[in-house]
């Protein structure tokens, strides 16, 4: 009977993990399939040693985190930032090295550009309504611009 409630628990921690690896399909993001993971090793070693719920709980914990550390490291493209080349979700990032032309007068060393439907506030040098600027960085929401 004890061996037969150990192997259910370690079944449990199976079935949760193939859950879990299952989740990915539904909420994809590859992250529960280290959770996943984590919980079939975890099957693996309460099958394996007949650990306790509460050992076996921390040794999940110990799995998940070794397995979401080792999966980051994996999916991350060497040498960039998510997101950080490709300007994706950064629409002023997206800007940089773009040429437009000013719709308000620079004034205080502030005005205005129109890029497709929404107007940027810019900073840069002193000049007139319709003049070329190239965008050369972001600040927060302010565009910096230089004369094209």
């Amino acid at each position: 009977m004890l061996s037969s409630m150990l192997w259910l628990g370690a079944w449990g921690w199976v079935i949760l993990g193939l859950i879990l690896i299952g989740g990915e399909v539904f909420a994809p993001g590859v992250f529960l399939i280290w959770l996943g993971l984590a919980a079939l090793l975890t099957g693996a070693v309460v099958g394996i040693t007949g650990i306790g719920w509460q050992a076996a709980a921390l040794v999940f914990a110990g799995f998940s985190l070794v397995s979401v550390v080792v999966g980051r490291l994996l999916t991350r493209r060497k040498g960039e930032e998510p997101d950080a080349a490709t300007g994706l979700n950064d629409r002023g990032r997206q800007l940089i090295g773009k040429v437009f032309r000013l719709e308000t007068t620079m004034t205080g060393g502030e005005g205005r550009i129109r890029v497709g439907d929404s107007s940027w506030r810019v900073i840069g040098p002193e000049l007139l309504a319709g003049s070329e600027v190239r965008v050369i960085r972001v600040e927060g929401a302010t565009l910096v611009v230089e004369k094209n």
